[in-house]
């Protein structure tokens, strides 16, 4: 093995970059491809995203889990294609094209000439393609660009026209027209997923309209609540609910009688009486209200005609328009209880109408507002006016026909186009469904076959989104797309659906290269029933459609790869963010139900958003999150990895995005783990000069563990493998990486911590050989587990430690096989409980330290353990005891198995429990079981059952703790204190004596000359000589303490320690003066500052500048 720089000269962004150049030396990830061929393949569908935007966190977050799940099937022997995909088509790229031509309607398009338009689309639909596959091969992703495919490739677009045509053929398609959400900004209609992804809350109108009743003996108006006054001159009718009462009510002021909802009165003004503001001694008089003429059931207005509003459409009063109809979707907790009915804008509205009558199925439904979102001459008050911009003037219109009742705004949530974001509206189109409702039950059925992480965005989001699932409209009245494979005689009645290149030139006569909108619009087939020629019809696929294809698009399925395609699926393994159970995880399920009744894929995962630190979106506009590849450049894509992986964002929750956070993992996970990494190197450097042999750690290994940190450690790389093919074949990685971090943390602060002394050479070459040996497996081990979570960092290490191996190993650590899980020994379970409490020890005492302000450095003169394992007690008082005597500084352990001889019981009753259990009764159960005599919590703590206030408690029912007891008889109860973790209780003896306070300075003083020797650039190789000199102190008391504590002293400094005297002097001058390093020390030792000055001389040095050598 080569030396190792120290950690502040390391730099992990600056190493990532070089070890980016030595994968692309050696072409590590097509190796790797090329290495796996033959084996097992595993199937990953990468979603596509759109280039014509910059990645951002949730790409890289996406990007990172994709990446991590394919490194560990790569390396548990499976062949992993990795193909990276572009969205290509629809609204991103022609917003983008309409904002650079200043294209503001759908005219514009046609003026300017669709080919000319959708080659402007095609010269952008790359233009960031190069910044993603730079940021995404930073980030340490592997993943084909080369390879790539794109939605906008002739193979891909004749799959779509494959998948299209097999559901024509199944009947699963049909044309029909439905209100639907309607993006004016962007000229087309939305999916119902589309228009769920941008609301906003504004403030809207909200007005109530008289509308007078037909033949009503009292001259009465139904009155009806719109917060849509855009819609008013479609009306065409009103709708109450059936089962509400309605009352009939007279407006004493002016004579107007109006018939509104019993429980909505309060919304007409002046209907409710309202007691006036009084003057100190008037009660007020009570405003009068409405005079109430009649009580109405609902059902008594279904039917009943009114005059309409506006005289566009009265020709349609013959017909059946302009009558009330009753439906119970009308609500009592806003408006009136009575809605106004523009079935061209609502999908209720629409529903209603059609079911009473007021328009037929396939007539004419009044929509007189063109694609742009403007009136048309049908309403010619208003013509080429926005809708959204013409309420102002239709409440004044209706107010100056005397219809207005009342005018006001309310702020309510609104859904924006999600590209153009500009409000949507509900209109009716004619577009191509795909029947979802009627595959419902295989779409439900094929759910529940998949396994989704988490579980619960599976059995909740995604099932509930299934069971109200529609038919989907796929067909987009636009340019820049797939076009749809349909050619129609001009009667609609012949219709061909062409689902090949090859069935259309053949059709056509006409060689096809090309298969967008202006190479083929033009293409006509001869009609086979006498009808001419027929023509496509001018939509274009929904992209989601598109997206949803890709299993079978990228593959140019069935035209190619069909046996390749059909024994791998459905595939292996997707992962996006939540928004896409209602966009590319939905239409990927329904795609591959209708086409082969199976799931498309049998594994998922799903992370959640990722926020700007102040919990909103993040947005370039407000910069209010740091650009990811400066974070990258700062601390390196593994810190971001890990970040990114080990929080709450990969169960699907939100993450608040904090700086902090990245360089977080750099100061707890990679520095520790780097400096027991450099602190192995180092000591297999020292013990290879020492002994003059190279340390082979495989065949020393080949001889049995003696030393209990050594079996420990090994047991826990054991558990470790356990855990991880266990989790990550369930592909919650939620559970593997705090399990990883976890480890890292036992390693440097245990077992390299507590072997510090055996890994320097304290016990001898032998023992120092089998304690490197083992830190070095661990550490391959450990390299190989993170490899797919930080690839950088792992191969960066792996690079030196390889060197040390016995058998030549792969050029690249991602060549290497993942660890196998290993079967657990006999021991190992007991070996880390052991551990584990001995950890648990040493934390509680360090708390009683802090509570009474004891630091470190002040020994204790007494630690008593008391636990009811013997077997565990025995580790202490043997094996572990110099190490919980060290860690806790400590003149004297001793053991009891007899926690009650320094407590009492105590139970704390689970209320969650004890709530369902018990119901209304648990708070006085609860009280009784705080009072439970000891005998009964000995009993509980045995595990058995007792009766509590008639009620059966069981030990899962309550937690049983320990409380601290003051022993009788104890010498020192003042000084005596005790902590637990509600399994072991410690107690610590905190009284001092002189020898703990010589104890106490000679911690000081090896502490003082370490950091010294490690200011100076003094390495653990360089002979030195170290002297002290008492500056404000007696010399004999300086003596005392050296030489009473000369064992530590030597051990922990690596050399003996002299006093300054007229020799040192002589020693000192023949030093070249660059190897004499003095300074002055102040040592705090109770009320006292005791002045040392330490010199270091460095006789022989082997120091030098260190160079990057790993690679």
């Amino acid at each position: 093995m080569e030396d190792v720089r120290e950690s502040r000269f390391f730099s992990f962004p600056d190493e990532e970059e070089k070890i980016l150049k030595y994968w692309n030396s050696i072409d590590a990830f097509h190796e790797q491809l090329r290495r796996t061929e033959g084996k097992p393949e595993y199937v990953f569908f990468d979603g596509p995203p759109f280039a014509t935007g910059m990645p951002h966190y949730g790409h890289l977050l996406a990007g990172t889990i994709k990446d991590i799940v394919t490194r560990y099937a790569s390396a548990t022997g499976h062949h992993v294609s990795r193909r990276f995909g572009w969205d290509c088509h629809g609204l991103p790229v022609e917003y983008e094209i309409d904002k650079k031509l200043d294209i503001k309607t759908r005219q514009d398009v046609l003026d300017l000439g669709i080919a000319n338009y959708n080659e402007e689309c095609r010269s952008i639909v790359m233009r960031y393609s190069k910044e993603w596959e730079s940021i995404v091969t930073r980030m340490g992703r592997w993943i084909d660009f080369e390879n790539d495919y794109k939605t906008l490739d002739p193979t891909f677009m004749e799959s779509v026209w494959w998948v299209f045509k097999q559901l024509y053929e199944k009947g699963l398609v049909y044309k029909g027209f439905k209100v639907m959400p309607y993006s004016t900004g962007c000229t087309t209609a939305l999916s119902n997923f589309e228009a769920g992804q941008n609301y906003k809350d504004v403030s809207d109108p909200a007005v109530i309209v008289s509308f007078p009743m037909d033949d009503d003996p009292d001259g009465a108006s139904l009155v009806a609540w719109t917060t849509t006054p855009w819609t008013l001159p479609s009306n065409l009718a009103l709708c109450v609910n059936p089962e509400f009462t309605y009352l009939k009510v007279k407006d004493p002021a002016t004579g107007n009688v109006f018939i509104v909802g019993k429980e909505r009165l309060g919304e007409i003004p002046g209907a409710v009486p309202k007691k006036k503001k009084s003057k100190k001694g008037d009660d007020g008089a009570a405003a009068q209200g409405f005079e109430i003429m009649q009580e109405i059931p609902g059902s008594d207005l279904v039917g009943k005609r009114y005059t309409p509003l506006f005289p566009f459409f009265a020709d349609m009063k013959a017909e059946g328009a302009f009558q009330v109809c009753g439906d119970s979707y009308v609500t009592s907790d806003s408006g009136t209880g009575i809605v106004h009915q523009a079935p061209a804008f609502g999908e209720d509205d629409y529903r209603v109408c059609l079911a009473h009558g007021v328009i037929k199925k396939g007539g004419v439904v009044p929509c007189p507002v063109d694609d742009d979102g403007c009136f048309t001459s049908h309403v010619p008050d208003f013509e080429g006016h926005h809708v959204k911009e013409a309420d102002k003037e239709i409440i004044a219109a209706v107010k100056g026909l005397g219809r207005l009742i009342s005018s006001g705004s309310i702020v309510h949530s609104y859904p924006f186009c999600w590209r153009s974001d500009t409000p949507l509206i509900y209109k009716t189109v004619p577009s191509w469904f795909v029947k979802v409702e009627e595959i419902k039950p295989q779409l439900l059925k094929n759910n529940a076959q998949t396994n989704w992480v988490p579980s619960y965005v599976k059995e909740k989001r995604f099932h509930n989104w299934l069971e109200g699932a529609r038919d989907w409209a796929i067909s987009r009245t636009r340019f820049w797309g797939t076009p749809i494979p349909i050619w129609m005689s001009d009667d609609g009645e012949e219709i061909v659906v062409i689902g090949s290149k090859q069935e259309l030139e053949e059709l056509t006569g006409t060689k096809v290269d090309d298969l967008h909108r202006h190479f083929i619009d033009t293409l006509t087939i001869p009609s086979k029933q006498g009808k001419g020629e027929l023509k496509r019809v001018e939509d274009v696929f929904d992209c989601w459609f598109e997206s949803g294809s890709m299993p079978y698009a990228q593959a140019h399925y069935p035209f190619e790869n069909q046996d390749k395609f059909e024994n791998n699926f459905p595939g292996d393994f997707v992962a996006e963010g939540l928004d896409q159970t209602r966009g590319w995880f939905y239409t990927m399920m329904v795609l591959s139900t209708a086409l082969f009744d199976k799931p498309a894929f049998k594994n998922l995962v799903c992370n959640g958003l990722v926020l700007a630190s102040d919990g909103k979106k993040m947005s370039k506009r407000l910069k209010n999150y740091p650009d990811p590849l400066e974070v990258v450049h700062k601390y390196g894509a593994d810190a971001l990895r890990l970040y990114l992986i080990n929080s709450p964002v990969v169960r699907a929750e939100t993450l608040k995005f904090q700086e902090e956070g990245v360089s977080g993992v750099i100061r707890e996970v990679f520095l520790p783990w780097y400096n027991a990494y450099r602190f192995a190197a180092q000591n297999i450097l020292r013990w290879e000069a020492e002994t003059g042999k190279q340390l082979n750690p495989d065949k020393v290994l080949e001889q049995p563990q003696t030393n209990i940190l050594d079996k420990w450690i090994s047991a826990a790389v054991r558990s470790l493998t356990r855990v991880m093919s266990k989790e990550m074949q369930a592909y919650r990685l939620y559970t593997v990486v705090p399990f990883l971090v976890k480890f890292i943390d036992n390693l440097t602060n245990i077992y390299v911590r507590y072997n510090r002394k055996r890994l320097k050479g304290r016990n001898g070459p032998e023992d120092t050989a089998m304690a490197l040996a083992t830190l070095h497996h661990v550490l391959v081990m450990l390299c190989k587990a993170m490899a797919p979570f930080t690839p950088f960092f792992t191969e960066n290490m792996y690079q030196n430690l390889k060197r040390a191996m016995q058998d030549e190993q792969p050029a690249s650590l991602h060549w290497c096989d993942f660890p196998a899980a290993e079967e657990e020994m006999s021991g190992d379970e007991h070996l880390q409980a052991s551990v584990t409490r001995m950890q648990s020890v040493i934390d509680l005492v360090r708390q009683i330290r802090t509570k009474h302000n004891r630091s470190v450095k002040t020994p204790i003169k007494e630690v008593i353990i008391a636990h009811v394992d013997d077997s565990f007690l025995a580790d202490i008082a043997g094996e572990l005891q110099e190490f919980v005597a060290e860690e806790c500084n400590t003149l004297n352990i001793q053991v009891c198995n007899d926690p009650m001889k320094y407590s009492i019981l105590k139970a704390d009753p689970d209320f969650r429990v004890l709530g369902k259990k018990l119901g209304k009764k648990m708070g006085q159960v609860a009280k009784a079981i705080k009072n439970l005599p000891q005998d009964e919590l000995i009993s509980l703590k045995d595990g058995k059952s007792i009766e509590v206030e008639g009620e059966t408690i069981t030990p899962d029912d309550v937690k049983i703790l320990n409380e601290f007891k003051m022993p009788e008889g104890y010498p020192n109860p003042e000084e005596l204190d005790a902590a637990g973790d509600g399994e072991v209780l410690v107690l610590v003896d905190l009284h001092i004596d002189t020898d703990m306070l010589t104890s106490k300075m000679a911690r000081e003083i090896v502490n003082r000359i370490q950091k010294q020797r490690k200011s100076c650039g003094i390495n653990l190789q360089d002979t030195i000589e170290v002297f002290l000199q008492a500056d404000n102190i007696p010399e004999d008391t300086l003596t005392n303490i050296l030489s009473s504590q000369e064992a530590y002293i030597t051990e922990a400094v690596g050399v003996p320690i002299h006093l300054w005297n007229e020799g040192s002097h002589a020693s000192i001058k023949n030093a070249p003066e660059e190897e004499v390093f003095k300074q002055q020390h102040t040592i705090q030792s109770g009320e006292e500052s005791l002045d040392i000055t330490v010199t270091i001389v460095r006789t022989a040095s082997i120091s030098q500048e260190l160079e990057q050598t790993h690679i």
